[in-house]
């Protein structure tokens, strides 16, 4: 009961990565880097096992970004040429690749980290890729000229990516889509639609994470003009209830998200975000059970996973840490409160 989670990232090492920037430049090239990355990915695991996370990730410590470290093994993709783009609706913009052609996969995109994640903890190991709708939120399209079809297409790479990774021996494949907090009406449609293609056939457990987005300052100043009720959920969940998705991850802790729309969630796990990865307060296991109780009242606690609001990638490492020893301690306290 209330196994703990993070939704996915962790701070890069200094020594791998700028530290604290969302898109962080790496330290070194070639055989040194990947050996890097390595030793990076069996740190975060480390880590998360030290703190009492129950399903742990890679951190995502092999990929400079979360959507561009997919797009890195797809033909079809141009990173010679970056264009800038608005993106979740011109809340900031950044450089972006294009799509140029058909897209396809090069080969395995995730193998070395999870493959190696796998061989270095018995815990449950969760690997994480970006959902169809963000990816097309994140590229400049120069090839489909249609949003949905390029949706789809991505779908299949991410299925044929996740079922490989299945058969690594990864127990849990989450799909970020921040974008469906963004693009409400098509979310609950084609959005949804692309994400069920992308779990086809996974047996596997199936999540998505959505969210308000990482800590930094172009999320902020958004989040603060959206009111003191956050309803955006209120249109996708209902649509998620239906969908091949058996767990949604959320933003809760100091979130404005009123606390009955997980009811809207019927029937799937919920990963309760315990955890405020906007701010550099480090939590308390009160803190995190006290979330968890009030979630009791919309979820079955038998269905509740305590985890992040989001990614801590832009975060300092030592915050994050002791952020992820609040969140294990927390979730025994409330095992022990509420069991």
């Amino acid at each position: 009961m209330f196994e703990a989670t993070i939704a996915g990232s962790l701070p890069k090492p200094a020594w791998l990565a700028e530290p604290n920037k969302l898109w962080p430049q790496w330290r070194a090239v070639g055989a040194e880097l990947a050996a890097a990355k390595a030793d990076a990915t069996l740190l975060a695991v480390k880590e998360q096992e030290d703190s009492g996370i129950d399903v742990v990730t890679d951190g995502e410590m092999s990929r400079q970004h979360f959507v561009h470290g997919f797009l890195e093994q797809v033909d079809g993709i141009d990173f010679a040429h970056k264009v800038e783009m608005g993106i979740r609706a011109d809340r900031y913009k950044v450089m972006v690749p294009q799509v140029v052609g058909e897209v396809s996969l090069k080969g395995r995109v995730h193998a070395t980290e999870a493959k190696l994640a796998r061989a270095h903890t018995k815990k449950k190991l969760k690997i994480t890729m970006p959902g169809p709708m963000t990816i097309v939120d994140t590229v400049a399209d120069e090839f489909y000229g249609d949003r949905v079809k390029m949706a789809f297409a991505f779908a299949g790479l991410l299925n044929q990516e996740a079922r490989a990774l299945q058969a690594d021996g990864v127990d849990v494949i989450q799909f970020d889509e921040p974008a469906f907090n963004v693009y409400m009406e098509e979310a609950a449609g084609w959005g949804i639609e692309a994400l069920d293609r992308a779990a086809e056939g996974l047996t596997c457990t199936k999540a998505v994470h959505i969210c308000y987005g990482y800590g930094i300052q172009a999320n902020l100043d958004w989040k603060a003009s959206l009111g003191n009720e956050w309803r955006q959920y209120e249109k996708v969940f209902p649509a998620l209830a239906k969908s091949r998705i058996d767990q949604v991850s959320l933003e809760c802790r100091n979130s404005r998200v009123p606390a009955e729309l997980m009811k809207l969630l019927d029937g799937k796990d919920v990963q309760v975000g315990v955890i405020d990865v906007a701010s550099d307060k480090i939590e308390t296991p009160e803190d995190v059970a006290a979330v968890i109780g009030e979630a009791m009242k919309y979820v079955a606690k038998d269905k509740i996973i305590a985890s992040t609001n989001c990614g801590m990638a832009p975060m300092r490492r030592d915050i994050a840490v002791a952020k992820l020893r609040a969140l294990g301690a927390g979730a025994a306290l409330a095992r022990k409160r509420f069991g």
